[in-house]
């Protein structure tokens, strides 16, 4: 007969399983949500089970030999190589993707993101791309990340998007979520500079990383 302890485990690796399928199939989905609506969902009566930590998982149980193999499945090899003494979740850059552009486009966030303020990353009007965002975990298993920005131009909301990126657990390699595909604006109007607010956070809303920078929507690539 399964312990407790099993029972839990088992419990907690199906919540896993869950909002893994869940957030990575809605990936393909933009959905439109301002920070306020998305704080709004703390006062919902939604309590999320307790989780356990990666070295209870992994001391749990060690004499069933089948759980045992089904957890380094999921979970991957253990004792984990990573960052034990960074942030559980480092967010490291962000690239956009745009087969017309002349250069990669990519913005670091490791260094000093005071500067991305003051820095105009230029894209052509009705350009298509992605933005891809590169992160580790470091630590535990994080639930159901999400990237959010909202997009200001001359000071007024022009777009506010969420991207639902999933649920990961620790490893040495940084994981990549891409977007799905968008479209610069375009026309004389579109044309001009646009601050951008970021903020990647999970379900129990830790932002892990907030950050502004700024688009250019010009006419062509080399201006």
């Amino acid at each position: 007969m399964l312990g407790l302890d099993v029972c839990e485990f088992g419990g907690q690796v199906l919540e896993l399983l869950w909002l893994t399928v869940c957030y990575r199939g809605l990936m393909s989905d933009k959905e439109t949500m301002s920070f306020d609506e998305e704080d709004d969902e703390r006062h919902l009566n939604y309590k999320p089970p307790s989780q356990k930590s990666l070295q209870e998982i992994q001391d749990m149980d060690n004499n069933d030999e089948s759980l045992v193999k089904y957890k380094q499945t999921l979970l991957g090899a253990w004792p984990l190589v990573t960052d034990s003494f960074g942030p559980n979740v480092q967010v490291t850059r962000l690239t956009l993707l745009c087969n017309d552009a002349p250069q990669p486009i990519t913005m670091d966030l490791t260094g000093d993101r005071e500067a991305l303020k003051e820095k105009s990353f230029s894209i052509k009007e009705g350009a298509e791309y992605r933005m891809k965002i590169h992160f580790k975990v470091n630590k535990e298993i994080v639930a159901g990340l999400k990237y959010m920005h909202v997009t200001t131009r001359r000071g007024v909301k022009v777009e506010k998007v969420v991207y639902m990126v999933g649920s990961y657990g620790p490893r040495e390699e940084e994981h990549e979520f891409v977007t799905p595909l968008d479209e610069a604006p375009k026309g004389m109007v579109a044309q001009g500079r646009y601050q951008i607010k970021s903020r990647f956070i999970d379900d129990d809303y830790n932002t892990h990383l907030c950050w502004e920078w700024n688009i250019d929507i010009t006419k062509d690539w080399n201006e």
